[in-house]
C-alpha cells in the first residue's frame, strides 16, 4: 500500500445471495441454526439481544416463521420459555447474551432444571479466535451454566453446529427433561455452513419393566393395609394421570403430590390429600410414616429445603419407586423395588394386575379406606369453607374472598399459573386443579415465574384465558415481563397478592424460632415490603398494561369483570391481609 492510502475491505455479500460470478453463496451458521430449529417445530425464540449474537438475530428477519419474543431481562426470557414449554410439552428456545446475560439467567435456569423444563438455551461469544485474549466479557461460559443445566457445551467448528444443536435438543427432551446450553461463537456462525438440516432424532422412553418385577410390585401392594401413593411431574409428563387415579382407587390409597408443577391428580378427588412439605422435613415425616407400602411415581423423596436426615418411611414399610430418572430412585432413602420405566405404561400394567388379582377381602378393605379418607377430607374442607364464610365482608381482604369471586367468572377452560405461595390455599379451594394443562405452579424455589410463566402459556394458547398470580415480592423480580406481553399481544392477566411482605419468610422464621425455642418477637424488617408502598397499577401502566387496585370486597367483582372484558393484558393489585409495619420500616431503615 503506497503513501497514506487506506484500504477499505468490501462488505461481504449476504449468504445465499448470488456472487459476482452468479453462483449462490452458501448459507452461514446464522441462517442454518434457525432452519434447524424450525425443522424441529421450534418457532418461538425468547430472548434478550447482545452484540455477539447480532449475526443470527439479524438472520431472524429472513425466517418469518421464527417469532422472536423480546424480553427486557434474561431471567424473564427463561421463565417465559419455561411457561411455554410446560404448556406445549415441547422444547422452548431461549437466546441469552454472553457472560453478563447468562449470569442474570442462572437463578431462572436453576428453577427450570429442578422443574425438568426442556429449554434449549443458545448464546454466543466474540469468537474462537479471541478465546486466549481474556477480552471484555470473556469467561468460561460452559462452566458458568454447567451446574444449572442438564448439558452445557460450546461449538468450535462450522462443521458441527447443527449436529451439536440436535444433540442438545435430544438431551433436553429425553426424560428426565431439563435445560441445555450451547455456546455458538460468532466466528463459527459467520462461517459458511454446509451441514444438512434434518429433524432431531428423539429416542422413545415408552418402556415397561420385566413382568416378573411387575409381579413383585403387585405382591407388595396387595399386602398393604395402609397403602400410600406419592406422585410428581413424571406422571404429568408421561400423561399418566388417569392410570395414577385408577391405581389409587384400586388400592384405596391416600395420594400426595411431591415436587410437581403441573396437574398430576384431580385435586377434587377424595383420595387427593395435598402435598408433602416444601420447606421442612418435620412437616413431611408424619405423612410419609403413615404407610406400610409406599408407591412413589415420577418424583423423588423428598424435596424440602430442610429435609429429614433420618428415615422418612415407617420401620418395615415397603417402597416401590417408578421413574424414568434412575438418579432419583433411592437417592436419599431405601427402596425395595426400583423400576426405571415409563409411568403411564407401568401404572397401567399395575392397575390391570391389581384388578385381576385383588381378593374380595382386599376390595372390601379398599372401599372402606376410600370412605374413611373421603369423610375426613370432606370434614376438613367444610371447616375451611366455614372459616371463609366468616370472612365475607371483612377487611382487610383474604385470598379466599377473591378466589371465591373469581371462580364465578372464569370460563371453564381458563389456565392458571400459580405463584401465590402463601395465598395459594385460598385460591385453589375455589379453583381446584383438575385437568392437566390448566393449572401450573411454581417450582424450584426461585421467585418471579408467575407473570412471565403466564405470558409463555398465553403465547402457546392465545385463545384461552390465562391468569398469572404472584406475590408483591415475587412479582418485582420480573415485573418488566408485562412490557413483553403488550409488545407481543399476549393478553395474559396478572394478579398481585399484595400482603406488604415476604410472607413465606415470616412463616418460616416462626418455625425456626419454635424449633430452637426462641421466644417469638417482631419479624426482621428485611421481610417487610410496606415502605415505600409499591404502586403496582402505576408500574403496570408505565409498561403499557391497564390495571386496578382492589382493597375491599365490593371492589372484587367489578375488577374481575373489567379484567376479563377483553383479551388485553390487565393487572389487579389485590391488597390482602399482611403483617407489616411501615412506620417501623420508615423509622429504622431510613438513613
Amino acid at each position: 500500500m503506497a503513501g497514506n492510502e487506506t484500504q477499505v475491505a468490501e462488505a461481504p455479500a449476504p449468504a445465499g445471495a448470488p456472487s459476482a460470478a452468479g453462483a449462490e453463496l452458501p448459507k452461514t451458521g446464522n441462517q442454518k441454526i434457525i432452519e434447524q430449529f424450525l425443522a424441529d417445530g421450534i418457532d418461538h425464540m425468547f430472548g434478550n439481544p447482545g452484540t455477539v449474537e447480532q449475526g443470527f438475530l439479524d438472520a431472524v428477519a429472513e425466517y418469518p416463521a421464527m417469532k422472536y419474543i423480546l424480553t427486557l431481562q434474561e431471567s424473564v426470557a427463561v421463565l417465559m420459555a419455561d411457561g411455554y414449554a410446560r404448556a406445549t410439552q415441547k422444547p422452548a428456545l431461549v437466546q441469552l447474551h454472553s457472560s453478563p446475560g447468562i449470569g442474570n439467567a442462572v437463578g431462572a435456569l436453576y428453577q427450570a432444571k429442578r422443574g425438568h423444563a426442556p429449554l434449549v438455551v443458545i448464546g454466543s461469544d466474540a469468537g474462537v479466535r479471541y478465546a486466549n485474549m481474556d477480552a471484555q466479557m470473556a469467561n468460561d461460559l460452559v462452566a458458568m451454566l454447567a451446574p444449572v443445566t442438564k448439558y452445557s457445551t460450546m461449538v468450535y467448528s462450522p462443521e458441527s453446529v447443527l449436529r451439536t444443536l440436535r444433540r442438545a435438543i435430544k438431551i433436553a427432551t429425553t426424560p428426565p427433561m431439563g435445560p441445555v446450553y450451547v455456546c455458538l461463537p460468532m466466528d463459527v456462525l459467520d462461517a459458511p455452513n454446509h451441514e444438512r438440516v434434518h429433524p432431531t432424532s428423539l429416542p422413545s422412553t415408552r418402556v415397561l419393566p420385566d413382568h416378573r418385577l411387575l409381579d413383585q410390585a403387585v405382591d407388595m401392594l396387595l399386602a398393604a393395609e395402609k397403602p400410600m401413593l406419592y406422585l410428581g411431574d413424571g406422571v404429568a409428563y408421561s400423561g399418566a394421570t388417569d392410570e395414577a387415579r385408577r391405581v389409587a382407587e384400586l388400592l384405596g390409597a391416600e395420594v400426595y403430590g411431591v415436587d410437581f408443577g403441573d396437574v398430576i391428580f384431580d385435586t377434587t378427588h377424595p383420595l387427593w390429600q395435598g402435598t408433602t412439605g416444601h420447606m421442612f422435613g418435620s412437616y413431611s415425616r408424619p405423612i410419609t410414616q403413615k404407610g406400610d407400602v409406599n408407591l412413589v411415581v415420577g418424583t423423588y423423596m423428598l424435596p424440602e429445603v430442610f429435609p429429614e436426615l433420618g428415615d422418612v418411611f415407617a420401620e418395615g414399610a415397603k417402597v416401590v419407586h417408578i421413574d424414568l430418572n434412575a438418579y432419583e430412585i433411592a437417592k436419599n432413602h431405601p427402596v425395595d423395588l426400583g423400576l426405571v420405566s415409563d409411568p403411564k405404561l407401568t401404572l397401567g400394567a399395575l392397575a390391570d394386575a391389581l384388578e385381576a388379582r385383588r381378593s374380595f377381602g382386599f376390595q372390601h378393605a379398599s372401599r372402606q379406606r376410600i370412605q374413611a379418607i373421603k369423610a375426613a377430607k370432606d370434614a376438613r374442607e367444610a371447616q375451611e369453607r366455614a372459616a371463609d364464610a366468616q370472612q365475607r365482608g371483612q377487611h382487610p381482604l383474604r385470598m379466599a374472598q377473591f378466589g371465591e369471586a373469581l371462580a364465578r367468572h372464569l370460563p371453564a377452560n381458563a389456565i392458571l399459573f400459580d405463584e401465590a405461595l402463601t395465598s395459594s390455599p385460598g385460591l385453589t379451594r375455589y379453583l381446584p386443579a383438575t385437568t392437566p394443562g390448566q393449572y401450573f405452579v411454581t417450582r424450584g424455589g426461585s421467585l418471579g415465574i408467575g407473570f412471565p410463566g403466564a405470558i409463555g402459556v398465553k403465547l402457546a394458547f392465545p385463545k384461552q384465558t390465562v391468569i398469572g398470580f404472584s406475590g408483591d415480592g415475587g412479582s418485582m423480580y420480573t415485573i418488566q415481563a408485562l412490557w413483553s406481553a403488550v409488545r407481543h399481544g399476549a393478553g395474559a392477566k396478572f394478579v398481585v397478592c399484595n400482603n406488604g411482605s415476604y410472607k413465606l419468610l415470616q412463616l418460616n422464621i416462626d418455625v425456626y424460632w419454635q424449633e430452637r425455642r426462641i421466644p417469638a418477637h417482631a419479624h426482621p424488617l428485611s421481610f417487610d415490603l410496606s415502605y415505600p408502598a409499591i404502586d403496582f397499577v402505576g408500574l403496570a401502566r408505565a409498561l403499557g398494561v391497564d390495571g386496578v387496585r382492589v382493597t375491599t370486597e365490593a371492589e372484587i367483582g367489578p375488577a374481575i369483570e373489567r379484567m376479563l372484558a377483553d383479551d388485553k393484558p390487565f393487572l389487579i393489585d389485590l391488597v390482602i391481609e399482611g403483617n407489616h409495619h411501615e412506620d417501623w420500616v420508615k423509622t429504622n431503615c431510613s438513613q
